[in-house]
């Protein structure tokens, strides 16, 4: 189901996501992956950098003090991600601020959530790896 919806959301972003992923999108920003509306739990997210375990949520008018904002910001803090919250004008009106407090959060360490497994070898270098072990308790 969060998928299904994941996709419409995508194709009915808003003028403050089109402007800010465009910004994000493809590894422009510093290197770093993001998605859109990606599904996390029972949540989609409206932006998500998951190795750094962040999350950026822009907001309309209608999102001013909504308690299910506060527990779904909750819910995912739990989860060990950091939620960042931009009011729309701002990424329209202050891209290069928002821009700069993205930077900042993507700057400081992670949480202890977002440290991973390394990734999976190459293809054949595990098996490599494996005769190197073994043939090294061979002595």
């Amino acid at each position: 189901m969060s998928l299904d919806r994941a996709k419409r959301l995508r194709q009915r972003m808003t003028d403050a996501e089109h402007r800010l992923w465009y910004r994000l999108r493809a590894h422009r920003f510093d290197g770093h992956k993001f998605k859109r509306q990606v599904p996390i739990g029972p949540y989609v997210v409206d932006f998500g950098c998951l190795n750094r375990r962040l999350i950026i949520e822009l907001d309309g008018g209608q999102h001013a003090d909504r308690p299910s904002d506060r527990r779904r910001d909750a819910w995912l803090k739990m989860q060990g991600y950091e939620v960042l919250r931009f009011w729309n004008i701002d990424v329209l009106k202050n891209t290069e601020a928002v821009l700069e407090a993205i930077v900042m959060a993507l700057e400081t360490d992670p949480s202890p959530g977002a440290l991973r497994a390394p990734p999976s070898p190459q293809r054949g270098e595990g098996k490599m790896m494996r005769a190197q072990r073994t043939e090294g308790n061979a002595d």
